[in-house]
């Protein structure tokens, strides 16, 4: 089933633009590079969430829901963009924010995208660490509808098989601008967490060969953990689309050496990614996501697994929001 027989509401600004990072190429001495601006896509700062959430929102209308009802950590990039997504909707919005990391700094609890959370209107919940999420947005969804409201619940990340519909998307826009510039990518590099972005990469994609390949770096999980989360992902977007003979295993690719102690716990070679962009690029990474998936890259190049030979897209996948809760780190010189 193609792409445009799915509901979709209009939310980001696409196409985000592809553009060279030649200052970085050049200070790693590596594979030819680029960025692929998915913080551009506007909705309350931009991020990859948008583009699953143009799919998700659609779903939820075409249902009759009259709030969205999602959840993640503290400072979770998607929680915001599910907030600006319902109110462009006209739907109320709740989240369960679950206090994943341990950190007690003023500024990670009220700055960021907490900050926005609440001026977008979004009725936030906070839950102990290692809370069962998705059980309790079911509980939640039930209280709501005690009250009369018509809750539809949006996972952690959007990442089902409807909100991955956004990164096949993304994946055919990709395809297209590499073909206007004439250039024939090998690697694309990206941030994988709750595994969406992956899956609907990897549909979109399949028809590119063994040439391209799609690397997930891991922010939380360990890699086994992560794989199989994007092959049950991928599973659930054939079958939604239609498509024909399944994703091989062999076609997930996970790195998961740049988590550190954990999902949104710094790291040195974080915070020498996101200097690195700012200060060459002028492009701000974000400390949970792009931050880590650069410094990926980042030893990639400098181990000889990406080199000359190879052109790299790298997927921005936004949160700059989040680095005014991390300024305690970030502010390292």
């Amino acid at each position: 089933m193609p792409i445009s027989a799915f509901p979709r509401v209009r939310l980001a600004h696409l196409p985000t633009p592809l553009e060279p990072m030649e200052r970085l190429a050049n200070y790693l001495g590596g594979p030819e590079l680029y960025i692929k601006r998915d913080d551009c896509t506007g909705l309350a700062t931009g991020g990859n969430k948008t583009r699953k959430l143009e799919f998700l929102v659609a779903d939820a209308l075409r249902q009759g829901a009259d709030t969205i009802l999602t959840a993640g950590a503290v400072q979770s990039n998607h929680v915001r963009q599910a907030a600006a997504a319902a109110a462009r909707a006209g739907l109320g919005c709740h989240a369960l924010l679950e206090r994943e990391v341990p950190c007690e700094k003023s500024s990670y609890r009220k700055s960021g995208n907490v900050l926005l959370d609440g001026l977008l209107g979004c009725r936030l919940d906070y839950c102990r660490r290692g809370t069962d999420l998705p059980s309790a947005m079911r509980v939640t969804a039930q209280a709501l509808r005690a009250q009369g409201r018509k809750p539809y619940i949006v996972p952690i990340g959007g990442s089902n098989a409807v909100g991955s519909l956004g990164y096949v998307q993304c994946a055919n826009e990709i395809e297209e601008q590499c073909r206007v510039r004439g250039v024939g990518v090998t690697r694309l590099l990206h941030a994988t967490g709750s595994g969406g972005t992956q899956a609907g990469l990897l549909a979109g994609f399949r028809e590119a060969g063994p040439e391209l390949e799609v690397i997930g770096i891991s922010v939380s999980a360990d890699r086994a953990v992560q794989r199989r989360k994007v092959r049950r992902l991928t599973s659930e977007l054939w079958e939604l689309m239609g498509l024909g003979d399944p994703l091989p295993p062999s076609a997930v690719h996970v790195r998961d050496e740049f988590v550190g102690e954990g999902y949104g716990q710094p790291t040195d070679a974080m915070l020498e990614a996101v200097q690195l962009c700012a200060r060459l690029e002028g492009i701000l990474l974000d400390p949970v996501y792009s931050g880590k998936a650069m410094a990926g890259l980042i030893h990639m190049v400098r181990s000889g697994e990406l080199n000359a030979g190879d052109t790299v897209v790298f997927l921005h996948t936004g949160g700059a929001a989040g680095m005014f809760a991390y300024d305690w780190y970030l502010g390292r010189s």
